[in-house]
């Protein structure tokens, strides 16, 4: 389970394979050039730490993790988390957020918790990443426009009022370059698939801007010089009160990065066939995390579009991954100090077009037409991350599924009273149906349908008051309880009292292996007397009937007869 991928496919790689790894790795770093300094800036930390993740992010988490073909490095899902904690802590408190998030995913993997991801309701992510999306484009106007102003506002709705206040201050140059760039990035997958596009708009614009001596942003002008090199590891301060409130936005990276890898690691799965190991990821994730923010770092995770670049130029192993690393660590040693002269409209441009896939606006409008209480929690989770912020809207997109899936939890319990006059609504070729069989007078029986938990005790309360008169002897019928909580064995403690007062004699029937252990740790079978708690609904009839003195009229023809058949199968 936590033993890194890598180990595994080393003994099955060929001499074919490793050339097409080397070569899709080569690929995927000059892809992840300009994505890198790009994150890093829209997340207000300085060009070179993006390049610095990039490389040591993505070396751990090819060297260690459960994927054959992940690509790791800071993506946009993280931007607006990080920006808000800059703004507020700095750049120590980004380190320390950075580093809690990688324990945290490490004791994730090492919990076993992999598998648990899946559970979180996809209206929730869906409405988290598009909202993210929205905020990375809205992040980048000032910067596509070329708009003249001293400060971006920090809020979707006031950032959006200072542009409309700027926007006579629109630059004409800086408009065309980001034009191109845009251009570029969109159509030259027509051209070739080989080079990536964001490559081919970096090169372009950066020269027409030297060239022409274009008064528009760079780098340099904005930054200045890069770092061409990678700075010895440093741990950072901590302070037990910045620890303390940055709990919450650490533990929002967490997920965000366990998350968008699990989700790059299942497509990956998809694409290729493979299987990856949920838990070992996390634990590399983890490692990646807390290595990164050492030497300057962002936080990093999967990223699915470098992935897929990866699996389409003929990635297999880690080997990939690595050499996607190496890459990025030439390029940044070589050519890091060139990097300055980027346009700032080209790396908006670049960002504005990673926003628009990750809204998967085509999923957005589908899930739109979903049933109205997964829409509710799709537009609570939108628009919280993009007026708000990102920590409240998981958090109460998680509260609202949690309640949601209660309720619906709670619906599928139900639970009737049967008596002679009023039988229950099976088909009578059920053999276990009770319609078969005859009910004493002074017997009330009750079925509970489903899981007998707190959302579905109302129920079970307001149907033991059905019958205004206390029965002689009242039957619970739980063959289709495979479940119970506290909440629900308080319920029947509550009934086992009730019935004491009106001298009213309690049997279960049909009682599952859990429901029936759960009842014993309780206490609440001896209570009940294991005399009284039978298999079937037949054993606690004759029960009933010997309790109030009648004769016992045995099995039913017909559950006889679908026994027979059963032992001749």
């Amino acid at each position: 389970m936590f033993k890194p991928k890598l180990i595994t496919v080393l003994p099955e790689l060929t001499k074919e394979q490793l050339g097409r790894d080397i070569v899709s790795g080569i690929l995927v770093g000059i892809v992840a050039l300009p994505l890198a300094i790009a994150f890093a800036i829209a997340s207000g930390v300085s060009p070179e730490k993006g390049l610095i993740s990039a490389v040591i992010g993505g070396f751990l988490i090819s060297f260690l993790g459960g994927s054959r073909v992940q690509i790791g490095g800071p993506t946009g899902a993280f931007i607006v988390i990080l920006y808000g904690i800059v703004q507020q802590y700095g750049l120590n408190g980004l380190m320390i957020a950075t580093f809690m998030a990688g324990v945290i995913l490490i004791i994730m993997g090492l919990s076993q918790l992999g598998s648990l991801i899946k559970f979180i309701p996809y209206p929730v992510v869906v409405g988290f990443t598009s909202g993210i999306a929205v905020i990375i484009f809205s992040s980048e106007v000032k910067d596509f426009l070329g708009l003249q102003m001293a400060s971006v506002p920090a809020h979707f709705i006031d950032k959006w009022a200072a542009y409309f206040t700027a926007l006579p201050t629109v630059s004409p140059e800086t408009l065309a370059i980001g034009l191109t760039a845009l251009f570029i990035i969109i159509f030259w997958p027509k051209v070739s698939t080989k080079i990536p596009g964001p490559l081919i708009a970096l090169i372009v614009t950066t020269v027409a801007v030297r060239m022409l001596h274009l008064d528009v942003d760079t780098i340099e002008t904005r930054f200045g010089d890069i770092s061409a090199s990678i700075p010895a590891p440093s741990v950072p301060s901590l302070d037990l009160g910045t620890i303390r409130h940055l709990i919450m936005p650490a533990t929002t990276i967490a997920m965000l990065g366990a998350i968008e890898a699990l989700l790059s690691a299942v497509v990956a799965d998809g694409m290729i066939g493979g299987r990856h190991k949920s838990n070992m990821e996390l634990v590399a994730q983890g490692v990646a995390n807390i290595v990164s923010p050492l030497f300057g770092g962002i936080p990093v995770t999967g990223a699915i579009a470098r992935t897929a670049t990866n699996i389409k130029n003929g990635g297999r192993t880690p080997i990939a991954g690595i050499v996607h690393a190496i890459t990025l660590l030439a390029i940044m040693l070589v050519f890091g100090s060139w990097a300055k002269l980027i346009p700032m409209p080209t790396l908006a441009a670049i960002l504005i077009v990673v926003a628009w896939n990750m809204s998967e606006q085509h999923i957005f409008r589908q899930l739109l037409k979903s049933p109205k209480s997964d829409v509710a929690v799709l537009l609570t989770t939108f628009f919280l991350t993009v007026i708000f912020d990102l920590t409240i809207a998981i958090e109460i997109g998680m509260l609202l599924s949690v309640i949601l899936f209660m309720n619906r939890m709670a619906n599928l319990t139900n639970v009737g009273v049967i008596t002679g006059e009023l039988k229950d609504v099976e088909e009578e070729a059920d053999p276990n149906t009770i319609i078969t069989r005859t009910i004493p007078d002074g017997v009330d029986v009750f079925e509970i349908s489903g899981p007998f938990f707190f959302g579905a005790a109302s129920k079970f309360k307001d149907a033991m008051h059905v019958i205004g008169k206390p029965p002689a002897i009242r039957i619970i019928r739980m063959r289709k309880v495979l479940s119970i909580d506290a909440t629900g064995l308080n319920m029947l403690k509550e009934l086992v009292n009730d019935c004491r007062k009106s001298d009213t004699k309690l049997i279960l029937s049909g009682v599952h292996v859990q429901p029936l252990f759960a009842m014993q740790q309780y206490g609440l079978a001896d209570e009940i007397g294991e005399e009284n708690i039978f298999g079937n609904i037949d054993d606690a009839l004759d029960h009933a009937r010997a309790i109030l003195g009648l004769p016992a009229e045995g099995r039913p023809k017909e559950f006889v007869a679908s026994v027979e058949r059963e032992k001749k199968k």
